[in-house]
């Protein structure tokens, strides 16, 4: 397997949280075969500029991937989802300029981890897989193959929610199994008990900031 698909540095510390979302269950119908194209639809998005960026590598600045990138992000993540999920119960009582704080630099996190994980091309390809594996709570997942040109292939699989603005990521599962929700919760709780929003913000920024080298 090539770096870029193993460099798990990065991509065991963004920011997903994810399955464990809802206090309760809620079963739903399954996906429709005319709908599964919405759910599958941010995920090929993400991967086709995944290999945008990968191919234009180091050639291009660090500001430059993370342009190409950032829309595919935003549009398949629900990252306001995700940041609450992770900060628990402080995020209510935080003032409204720390959230606004929190939002921006967790998503230039989240951006940044990614640009820095997919950095080269050496004949890669991404599969998506085409079928769909509900969860009881109403998720879908959608996995992907990350194949190298040796033919060695890594699993992410993407845990989908259904909301106001469609199918969006609220998990990903390294290796097709291992959510990140439990390591992100865990090392914001630290943070924001050594030092509240504030120690977090900059927790954010300065890992971002080290990711881009400072770009």
């Amino acid at each position: 397997m090539t770096s870029v698909a193993l460099r798990r540095r990065s991509l065991l510390c963004i920011g997903l949280a994810g399955i464990g979302l809802l206090s309760e269950a809620v079963c739903a119908a399954p996906v429709s075969p005319s709908d599964v194209s919405s759910v599958i639809g941010p995920i090929q998005t993400l991967c086709d500029r995944l290999l945008d960026i990968m191919r234009a590598g180091h050639a291009a600045p660090f500001g430059q991937r993370f342009n190409m990138l950032a829309p595919a992000i935003d549009a398949a993540f629900d990252l306001e989802t995700i940041l609450q999920f992770s900060i628990g119960a402080t995020w209510a009582g935080l003032p409204a300029e720390q959230k606004a704080a929190l939002r921006d630099a967790f998503r230039r996190y989240t951006i940044a981890s990614y640009v820095d994980s997919f950095d080269q091309f050496n004949g890669q390809r991404f599969v998506v897989l085409p079928d769909l594996r509900p969860v009881d709570n109403g998720e879908e997942v959608v996995q992907t193959h990350i194949i190298s040109r040796d033919g060695d292939t890594h699993v992410l699989a993407y845990v989908m929610r259904n909301g106001s603005a469609g199918w969006r990521v609220v998990d990903v599962l390294e290796d097709g199994t291992i959510s990140r929700v439990a390591v992100q919760r865990s090392d914001f709780r630290q943070l924001l008990l050594r030092g509240g929003a504030p120690a977090l913000l900059e927790s954010l920024q300065s890992k971002t900031a080290n990711l881009s080298d400072g770009a």
